[in-house]
């Protein structure tokens, strides 16, 4: 095994060479936290749709309830 003087650079331990980055996936914008926005953002709006039919089905119970109490 071949090692170089500097011991953070060991030669022949592979890994080979970096893959080149943009600007926007070293600030961790890359096109897989667009993906991640993207899955949050329908994980929010399926809650927010069960929410309201939950909401509406409650309201809609309550009303039920009403008119027989007023009768």
């Amino acid at each position: 095994m071949t090692d170089s003087k500097n011991i953070n650079n060991p030669v022949g331990q592979g890994g080979g060479q970096r893959k080149k980055l943009s600007r926007a996936e070293r600030q961790n914008n890359g096109p897989h936290r667009n993906r991640d926005r993207q899955d949050a953002a329908d994980r929010r709006a399926e809650l927010v749709r069960k929410m309201r039919e939950k909401a509406g089905a409650a309201e809609g119970a309550g009303q039920a309830g009403d008119d027989t109490a007023q009768s």
